[in-house]
């Protein structure tokens, strides 16, 4: 009679601990910000339209007051295919959310190197001539190096982004007084022609410019709002988020310019697109929002995501440097690291869906 009376208890209790654990399933599902998840795809969505249209509003308006080719290509279509990044930045970090900043220039200079190159590889081999390698190859290591120099710090503050500013506006310098000799030939000056829909009207050109200026914004505060919601609600930080949504997001524009690029034969354009957007977005952007606030970097950041970072920067020299191109093996090699380091970024996610 005891052991039946046990065994209903033991029967009861097991029913009771299988219930907890269905109901806890169901609490944490219904934490899931869905609205989150909507409002980061509509901000996304915004943003690389409203980039798309700024580009070529800006590219118009250049023209119309004058501007040659290749100062448009170092300056407007270099800073409008980083808008998304910029903007998403300086957002993240005035609403408190540094980690998500901090994740987004660290997870799009990934994104470039190992997703976007991957793509633009087994697209069609990607030229790499001794020039761009030697000019624009040094210069991402060197803004690398600062970058990582300064996060280890633990804030990156006022005077930081005045030095990454100031290497930022030597490297323009540099590419502009090498590139003006043969302007025809220049890469920069050929990253314009792979822009298209840009309108000949001035009037045309300023509304596509306003217009997409402001939708950006309006983006980038959607983006963000959205990620942050969803790394709350599902309890992962913000810097995965950061790291992965959010970045992959944000390069999107440099995807669209690297596979028109490699469409038409142009591989070096889209070398030269992913180190110049690598040098903008370690320089340009961290060092404009430094000069905003001070930018707290997270431990897991400094532990992990900046030493991969520069090692996968410095992997990438000599891979260019080989045959004088990245082959398709060589594309697939880097979408396979990507492919792990979103694996291992997406841990926390697989550890709460179990």
């Amino acid at each position: 009679m005891k052991k039946r009376r046990a065994v209903a208890i033991y029967d009861e209790e097991s029913d009771a601990v299988g219930r907890a654990a269905q109901t806890g399933r169901r609490s944490r599902e219904d934490q899931i910000s869905y609205t989150g998840f909507l409002m980061a795809a509509i901000g996304l969505a915004l943003l690389l339209f409203s980039a798309d249209f700024m580009v070529r509003g800006a590219v118009g308006v250049a023209r119309r007051i004058g501007m040659s080719p290749l100062v448009i290509g170092l300056t407007v279509v270099a800073i409008g295919t980083s808008a998304p990044e910029l903007v998403t930045t300086l957002t993240a970090t005035l609403e408190g959310a540094p980690d998500l900043a901090l994740g987004n220039v660290i997870g799009s200079n990934l994104a470039n190197m190992l997703l976007i190159l991957g793509v633009a590889a087994l697209m069609q081999p990607v030229a790499c001539a001794p020039n761009v390698i030697a000019r624009d190859g040094s210069m991402v290591l060197v803004a690398t190096a600062l970058f990582v120099a300064f996060a280890m710090t633990g804030v990156i503050e006022l005077w930081h982004g005045l030095v990454l500013l100031s290497a930022l506006l030597l490297y323009l310098g540099w590419t502009y007084r090498a590139e003006r000799t043969s302007e025809e030939d220049s890469l920069h000056a050929r990253e314009v022609e792979d822009v298209s829909g840009v309108p000949e009207r001035g009037w045309v050109a300023t509304a596509f410019l306003l217009g997409g200026l402001i939708g950006t914004v309006l983006g980038a505060k959607l983006l963000v709002d959205g990620g942050v919601a969803v790394a709350e609600s599902l309890g992962v930080s913000k810097t995965v988020i950061g790291l992965t949504l959010v970045a992959i997001g944000t390069s999107l524009p440099e995807l669209a310019i690297v596979v028109v690029a490699s469409m038409r034969g142009h591989s070096d354009v889209a070398l030269g697109n992913v180190l110049g957007s690598n040098i903008f977005n370690l320089l340009g952007i961290t060092g404009v929002v430094a000069l905003v606030t001070p930018l707290d970097v997270p431990s897991s950041l400094l532990a992990f995501d900046i030493w991969l970072l520069l090692g996968v920067t410095l992997l990438l020299l000599p891979m260019m440097l080989t045959g004088g191109r990245l082959s398709r093996r060589e594309g697939a090699l880097l979408l396979l690291m990507y492919a792990g380091f979103l694996a291992l970024q997406s841990e926390n996610l697989r550890a709460y869906v179990l």
